[in-house]
């Protein structure tokens, strides 16, 4: 090929327009499952967060994980809001978007949370569709995340295979029975039977909605602390921050403590006061691998700089003075993705944090070197079974999701037609040659 043609394919590559997709497409079920969550959150291009399930709000239980947000599900039920109850002027700063679309809840509530978090790398998609919406009405928003191919392709690879068809047909369900209607003029001379069996079809409808879970984010933003329903028309404060310290996580969750147990009497029984408990909480915090990997390379770089003291105070060799045990530890560095060499580090302030660490050991005596060399391989020890219970994390959940999402019915459909192939298949289900039910023998009464 000519270089003439290369420079017009490359122009012509230029100057084609990217596809629209004008049809979209419905959001499919997902699992309500952490891992799907971090899964789904990662496939938006965000590094460096994960979400993970709280089984306390209490502060032992909260304050470690600094999270970004809190995502409530919940045992949704219909009340009497109306679209002015949520109308408020402080909250015209806060990214807000209503849920348009069935079985995308979770969804909704992970953006909505994201894209208030300043603090947080939500990636060149995000941002960029931040940008463009952010003076968007709510309802907009919600439309604008509807028929976002890209999101909508995220939550949907997430899917099990026969929950993508399911949603599909839903969609086509709901098309012919809305093309079947007659106009307007013809509707208002329905029958009163007509009309009956339409409100009793509302009604079973409203019922089937009213075992539906839902998805509600709580998220520190511009000074306060917002509930952010998709449903609702808008943001509801839960608190104002304290201003000496309003980025403090402590603040933040201490405002919205309260509400969250008042959600959690709300639906942490069923009607009859059994103790059934119809929701769960999850957060959005930093990555814990990359928090644990982290602190693993900052003890293997300690460990470094206090040898190389070691090996300058004691030349004659200094490992006959300390426990044989940790001296003889090969391998201690290494965990089953990373070597003894030093790895990458993710955390923007690692440098920072290393230098004070060699500055440490470098102010150190030399009577001090041997038992902070100790008391550093035992750091090393435990900073290695954390980074090894992450990497066994990730690993379970990235089976699961494998599992989840290949499609079996081929399989399925394959193994079927070979058992009819090869005559095995109406014996197994109890029928003859011709298809017809084999008699069931009556078996004979026990001796009295």
């Amino acid at each position: 090929m000519s270089d003439d043609m290369m420079v017009t394919d490359e122009l012509e590559a230029v100057a084609k327009p990217e596809q629209l997709d004008l049809v979209g497409g419905p959001f499919a079920v997902i699992e309500s499952d952490p891992g799907v969550f971090t899964t789904f959150v990662r496939k938006l291009g965000i590094s460096g967060l994960e979400v993970v399930e709280l089984y306390d709000i209490e502060p032992w239980a909260v304050e470690h994980l600094n999270p970004h947000g809190l995502i409530f599900c919940f045992l949704w039920a219909n009340d009497n809001h109306h679209a002015t109850d949520f109308e408020d002027p402080a909250a015209e700063h806060v990214w807000f978007a209503n849920q348009l679309s069935h079985d995308s809840c979770a969804s909704f509530a992970i953006l909505n949370v994201l894209l208030n978090c300043p603090g947080c790398d939500i990636g060149g998609e995000l941002q960029e569709f931040r940008g463009e919406t952010e003076l968007m009405s709510s309802v907009m928003k919600g439309l604008a995340i509807s028929n976002s191919p890209f999101i909508r392709d995220a939550h949907n690879s997430l899917a099990r295979p026969s929950d993508i068809r399911g949603a599909l047909n839903a969609l086509a369900t709901t098309s012919l029975k809305t093309s079947s209607k007659p106009p307007p003029a013809k509707r208002r001379k329905a029958t009163a039977a007509g009309s009956r069996a339409r409100k009793a079809k509302t009604a079973l409808n409203t019922d089937d909605l009213n075992e539906a879970y839902h998805f509600i984010g709580y998220v520190p933003a511009h000074g306060k602390v917002w509930e952010l329903d998709g449903l609702k028309s808008g943001p509801l404060e839960v608190g104002e921050l304290p201003d000496d310290d309003p980025s403090s996580n402590q603040s933040w969750m201490d405002v919205v403590r309260p509400a969250l147990r008042m959600k959690m009497e709300k639906y942490g029984a069923n009607a009859d006061g059994q103790g059934d408990i119809r929701f769960s909480l999850l957060a959005l915090v930093d990555d814990q691998y990359q928090k644990a990997s982290d602190q693993f390379e900052l003890l293997k770089r300690e460990k470094a700089s206090i040898e190389r003291r070691l090996n300058e105070a004691f030349p004659e060799g200094w490992k006959q003075k300390v426990d044989p045990l940790l001296a003889n530890s090969d391998g201690i560095c290494a965990t089953t993705v990373q070597s003894e060499e030093p790895g990458p580090t993710y955390s923007s302030s690692f440098g920072h944090d290393k230098m004070q660490k060699q500055r440490a050991v470098l102010d150190l005596p030399q009577e001090a070197l041997l038992p902070a060399w100790q008391e550093c391989m035992h750091n090393i020890m435990q900073a290695k079974i954390s980074v090894e219970d992450e990497i066994s994390k990730a690993a379970t959940e990235n089976s699961d999701m494998i599992k989840r999402t290949h499609d079996f019915d081929p399989f399925i459909r394959e193994y079927i037609s070979h058992l009819h192939r090869e005559g095995l298949l109406n014996p197994l289900l109890g029928r003859d040659d011709s298809g017809r039910s084999i008699p069931t023998p009556p078996t004979k009464g026990k001796m009295h």
